[in-house]
C-alpha cells in the first residue's frame, strides 16, 4: 500500500465526505432506512467480545413486617448469558487504470472540485454503505429468528453464528396457517401473545413482520369479521380483503400495538456474482414492548494502532475504519477500503415474543 495518487484531494476532502455519507445513511427518511441504527445503541467492547445478559426479572411486592423484625429473604432471578467474539467485516473498491486516466484528464481540463470529488470519492459511500448493509442483514435475521448466521454463499470470509437465546416460552406457533382463510385465527394468536406479555409485566407496542404475512392476515375470515364488527356491521365474510390501514387500525384499537413492515432486500456478492437475500424470516412476527432491543457492539481494529505509512485513514460512526491508498501489485489502482469489528446483538429478550406463522402450534 502506498500514498494515494491524489493525496492533496484526499487530505482535504476525505473526512468531510465520510461525515456527509454517515449523515445520509443515518437519515431515517431515506428510502432504504436501517432498522439496526434506530433499534440498537452503539456499545464499545474493550475485550473484543459481545455479550448478552438476560435476567428473568420480575417485581415482587415487599413484605410488611413488625418493627425490629428481620426481613424475609427472597429468591434471586435467574440469569442466562450469550456471548462470542466480535467478527471482522470489510470491503475494498478500486479505480482501475482506465478510470484513473480519465480522472487525470478531468483534472487537467480544469474540472470543478465537485466533478473531481464525484469521481475520486465515488467508492467512499459505497464502502461505508456495505458495512451498514451487512449489519442490517445480520440484525434482521437474528431479530426475526433469535439466531443469525452469515453463510458461506453470502459471505466471502468465515461464517458467523450468533444465538441470542430467545426464550422458549416466548416462541409461538399459530392455530391455523394464515393461507387457510377459513380456519386461520390470527387474532386468537395475537391474544395469546398479549396475555403472555401481560403476565410477564410487558405491554406490546409494535409488531414487525413482512408484507405477505400482513396480506394473508387481511384475507382471513376472522380479520374480515372483526373489522366488520368494529364498523357496527354484521360480520359479513364477503367484504373485500382489508388494506394495511384498515388492519392496522383494527389491531391498534383492539390491542394497542402497530404493525411495522419489514421487506428489506440486501445485495450480496461472491466470486463476482451478485444475488439478493431477504434476511427477515418469511412469516415471522416479532412482538416487542420497546423498539430499543439491543446493542451494536463494536471493538477496535488492530490496524487502528498499527497504521500503514502513506495510507489516509478516517473513521465513520466510531467503528468503521475507512482508508484510501494506491496499489501497484495487480496494475495501478486507487483503493477505498472500509472495515469494522462490529456485530448487532439483541439483548431485550425478556420483552420479545416471536410468532412463526408457518408452524401450527400443538
Amino acid at each position: 500500500m502506498q500514498k494515494s495518487l491524489f493525496i492533496q484531494w484526499v487530505q482535504k476532502f476525505f473526512p468531510g465526505i465520510i461525515v456527509r455519507t454517515v449523515e445520509t445513511l443515518n437519515d431515517t427518511k431515506r428510502p432504504l432506512s436501517y432498522l439496526h441504527t434506530t433499534m440498537l445503541r452503539p456499545v464499545f467492547s474493550v475485550t473484543g467480545k459481545w455479550e448478552s445478559l438476560s435476567a428473568s426479572f420480575s417485581l415482587v411486592a415487599a413484605d410488611v413486617v413488625a418493627m425490629d423484625s428481620e426481613l424475609p429473604l427472597k429468591s434471586r432471578d435467574s440469569i442466562s448469558q450469550a456471548s462470542g467474539d466480535i467478527p471482522k467485516m470489510g470491503i475494498e473498491l478500486a479505480l482501475n487504470e482506465t478510470e484513473l486516466t480519465q480522472l487525470d484528464t478531468l483534472i487537467r481540463s480544469g474540472a470543478t472540485n465537485g466533478q473531481v470529488i464525484a469521481k475520486l470519492f465515488a467508492d467512499t459511500p459505497r464502502a461505508i454503505g456495505a458495512i451498514y448493509e451487512r449489519n442490517e442483514a445480520i440484525f434482521l435475521r437474528g431479530f426475526s429468528t433469535g439466531v443469525t448466521v452469515v453463510e458461506d454463499p453470502e459471505n466471502v470470509g468465515v461464517g458467523v453464528r450468533c444465538d441470542y437465546k430467545y426464550k422458549v416460552d416466548h416462541k409461538f406457533g399459530v392455530e391455523g396457517l394464515y393461507t387457510d382463510k377459513v380456519n386461520a385465527k390470527p387474532f386468537d394468536d395475537f391474544q395469546r401473545i398479549v396475555e403472555k406479555a401481560t403476565e410477564d409485566g410487558n405491554t406490546i407496542v409494535a409488531v414487525y413482520t413482512d408484507t405477505p404475512t400482513l396480506n394473508a392476515i387481511a384475507a382471513t375470515d376472522q380479520a374480515k369479521e372483526y373489522y366488520s364488527f368494529s364498523q357496527n356491521s354484521t360480520g359479513n365474510k364477503q367484504i373485500p380483503n382489508l388494506d394495511f390501514d384498515q388492519l392496522s387500525t383494527l389491531v391498534s384499537k383492539r390491542y394497542g400495538f402497530t404493525f411495522i413492515k419489514v421487506d428489506r432486500t440486501i445485495k450480496v456478492e461472491k466470486d463476482g456474482k451478485r444475488s439478493t437475500i431477504k434476511p427477515f424470516a418469511a412469516g415471522a412476527m416479532v412482538f416487542v414492548s420497546s423498539t430499543n432491543v439491543g446493542d451494536l457492539v463494536y471493538a477496535q481494529l488492530a490496524e487502528e494502532n498499527h497504521k500503514e505509512a502513506g495510507v489516509e485513514y478516517s473513521k465513520a460512526n466510531e467503528y468503521i475504519l475507512v482508508s484510501k491508498f494506491r496499489t501497484t501489485s495487480a496494475g495501478l489502482r486507487e483503493v477505498t477500503r472500509a472495515q469494522a469489528r462490529v456485530v448487532p446483538v439483541v439483548t431485550a429478550i425478556d420483552e420479545i415474543y416471536l410468532l412463526d406463522t408457518k408452524i401450527i402450534q400443538a
